[in-house]
């Protein structure tokens, strides 16, 4: 990846490796991520992979780094997999290198953005069909264009949405829904992306960037600890049953005790019923103070 920085929150860039096809900005403690293959409307190639999972690693740590933003570059999102370079390149190879291979890919388009020490938002600027489904539900947040055009094109490929694809869009959107757009291969915009429970809202592109910058803020504002635990959370207890989500949770509350550098769950009970000075329905406790 190629790393630049505006205006760090705490004056430094974290260390990043060399590449073109994932550009890196870190500006006012938002990390900038772009798919940068525009001739190709930023399909997914074995090098970008490998650039992503770089990326991932190195800002995962970076104390610059309050929140992660992901997108592509010119106007697309992510067109899915680059077929030639994926499936010409494994043509040759055996059945257990293509699943090392195929893994190796798909570890950041879902498995590591799902479980990222710090918040993502997926900001869908364009284009955005197939395996790009993957990484926008992935992020905790997605808000997309009302000019995005999303779509499952596969079908007419004489193929299905594999790598997990159809898993990912059956998380967030209903069974009707879902049949229609794989079994059709027809698009879908923005709006009807947001209606869906595919983003989490629309907005017209020339707000797009500063309607996620206002969400970036918002979650810079709160409690790193917390807000990594909750999120976490969130995601853990959909597959559970109700007592083991019950067990589970108030584990959580306790290990956050002893996670949580900030102590805000004490500090925030003392500015409520001691202090008085804070009302939880109303916004965030002190958090310097």
């Amino acid at each position: 990846m190629a790393a630049r920085k505006k205006n760090g929150a705490n004056g430094g860039n974290g260390a990043a490796a060399a590449g073109k096809t994932v550009l890196v900005e870190i500006e006012s403690g938002i990390a900038w991520v772009t798919l940068n293959r525009p001739e190709k409307r930023n399909a997914i190639s074995p090098q970008l992979s490998s650039e992503m999972i770089a990326a991932l690693d190195a800002l995962e740590g970076n104390p610059d780094v309050g929140v992660l933003v992901l997108t592509g570059a010119g106007n697309s999102y992510c067109a899915g997999m680059d077929l030639k370079e994926f499936f010409r390149a494994t043509d040759k190879m055996t059945a257990e290198e293509r699943a090392v291979f195929s893994r190796a890919s798909a570890q950041w388009q879902w498995r590591r953005l799902s479980y990222y020490m710090k918040p993502t938002i997926a900001m869908v600027n364009g284009w955005c069909f197939g395996a790009g489904f993957n990484s926008v539900i992935a992020c905790d947040l997605a808000i997309a264009a009302n000019e995005a055009v999303f779509g499952l094109s596969e079908i007419n490929w004489g193929m299905i949405p594999a790598g997990n694809v159809l898993k990912s869009t059956v998380s967030v959107m209903n069974r009707r829904d879902s049949l229609y757009y794989t079994m059709t291969g027809e698009t879908f915009n923005g709006k009807k992306a947001a209606a869906m429970g595919m983003v989490n809202e629309s907005v017209p592109l020339a707000k797009l960037k500063k309607r996620v910058t206002d969400l970036a803020k918002v979650l810079l504002d709160k409690n790193p600890t917390t807000l990594r635990q909750a999120k976490h959370a969130c995601k853990r207890v959909i597959d559970m049953d109700w007592d083991g989500s019950e067990d589970y949770l108030f584990a959580k509350i306790d290990q956050m005790r002893f996670l949580d550098p900030e102590q805000g769950r004490e500090r925030a009970m003392r500015q409520f019923l001691d202090e008085k000075s804070y009302r939880p329905g109303l916004g965030n406790y002190k958090r310097d103070g």
